[in-house]
């Protein structure tokens, strides 16, 4: 059996990943869903001064204090940054790496640097004219293909603001370490479409597993049945 740590993405904390954890643990596998500083239950401890620095060390204090080896360590969208800063910390901690839709970093940039610029355009003048400058407020959940009027209900009573700090911190690591752990991009056909590029090159790379599943961006909350039998099978 595994062990699975599923990290959230921005706005988001580790409740969102209620659909699909009991689907894990009813197969005997092991699921971890720790929630970034500042996110979820932990919203009270959002700051200016929270930045991607703070996430990685939240999810390699999280490995260190389970006692966790051997990990299948899974991040949705901006936590694609967030894990690629884990392996390169701890990388023999971890089995596999597995990007949900996510971002792929690129050494020594930040996630507004490796995204698009009509993306960090958006992401700015929602800062600027919501966020006091400091905060993202999160986007609509239709965005993220949310549609379904319970899940609508859910999710908007647990959003929160993501700190603008983590998106223009540059996320520094050895490449050479990051590329030595087995690596699965798990692209969303619906997903989102500043993705698109980096799904249609990953795909083309035989240094990556590709798969696609039908569904919008929040896929662990549409489609949970599907997306845990997809982790289940990189066991």
């Amino acid at each position: 059996m595994a062990s699975f740590v599923l990290v959230h993405g921005a706005w988001h904390g580790g409740w969102c990943w209620k659909k699909v954890s009991p689907l894990l643990r009813q197969q005997g596998h092991e699921v971890f869903t720790p929630t970034l500083t500042g996110s979820g239950e932990r919203s009270h401890l959002l700051t200016r001064e929270v930045n991607l620095s703070t996430f990685v060390q939240d999810i390699v204090a999280a490995l260190n204090y389970e006692d966790l080896n051997d990990v299948i360590l899974v991040g949705h969208s901006f936590a694609g940054m967030v894990i690629t800063g884990v392996a390169d910390r701890v990388p023999d901690k971890l089995a596999r790496l597995v990007y949900l839709d996510s971002t792929m970093p690129s050494a020594g940039r930040s996630f507004m640097d490796v995204n698009t610029a009509t993306l960090g355009k958006t992401v700015q003048q929602a800062v600027d004219s919501d966020g006091d400058g400091w905060r993202l407020p999160p986007f609509s959940l239709s965005s993220m293909g949310v549609t379904d009027a319970e899940d609508l209900e859910w999710m908007e009573s647990k959003m929160c603001d993501h700190p603008l700090a983590a998106a223009t911190e540059p996320l520094q690591f050895d490449s050479s370490v990051i590329e030595a752990v087995p690596r699965t991009y798990i692209r969303c056909t619906d997903g989102s479409p500043w993705l698109a590029d980096t799904a249609a090159r990953l795909k083309a790379d035989e240094g990556w597993q590709y798969i696609e599943i039908e569904s919008g961006h929040d896929a662990m909350v549409t489609v949970p049945q599907e997306l845990a039998e997809i982790l289940m099978s990189l066991v």
